[in-house]
């Protein structure tokens, strides 16, 4: 199962409907927004991931334990703590705050959902990636073996990151990094 339909199932499909009721959104816009904001984390997970620094750093964090509780209990994804977290994990995959606008502005001309919706839901959305991941990781014996396992996390991003379905992640990734990373 890939990361978006992993989060959109998460909690029997609660998590979409708390999304929706938290952004004003109904389920279909919450997954439009997750379609849209996904793929393009993913690619900063993936680009994160390319250095041994980063690697690290996603691995103590999924090792950590704590995110998981944004995919095990809905109620978390409305707290300030979540936001501020999401915010911390947008810095370490995006980079910049300017990235995460650009990333809410291209996911809003796809979607039609309003700019500072997105933006507001962007370190929701964070959170619970990462909440997701960390849950995938316990499962298949922590962060390292999670990596390595066919269906790990690997597994579970490629197919956001080969949006062009040629089986070559690597041009989705540095298109999409290319687009959020310009003046």
């Amino acid at each position: 199962m890939n990361i978006l339909d992993a989060m959109l199932a998460a909690q029997g499909g609660s998590t979409t409907r708390q999304l929706g009721q938290q952004f004003g959104l109904d389920d279909g816009q919450v997954s439009s927004a997750l379609s849209a904001l996904v793929p393009a984390l993913a690619a900063g997970l993936q680009q994160n991931m390319s250095s041994p620094q980063g690697l690290d750093g996603l691995m103590s964090a999924l090792g950590g334990g704590q995110h998981q509780r944004y995919a095990d209990d809905v109620s978390t994804l409305g707290s300030a703590e979540t936001i501020a977290d999401g915010n911390g994990i947008l810095g370490h995959v995006l980079g910049s705050k300017d990235v995460s606008r650009q990333v809410a502005s291209r996911a809003a001309a796809q979607t039609g959902l309003g700019e500072g919706v997105l933006k507001s839901m962007l370190p929701v959305v964070a959170a619970m990636m990462m909440g997701t991941m960390s849950k995938q990781a316990a499962r298949t014996g922590g962060a390292q073996a999670s990596l390595s396992a066919g269906g790990g996390l690997l597994g579970m991003l490629a197919p956001m990151l080969d949006s062009n379905r040629d089986g070559s992640m690597v041009d989705d990734v540095i298109g999409m990094l290319g687009r959020f990373t310009k003046s």
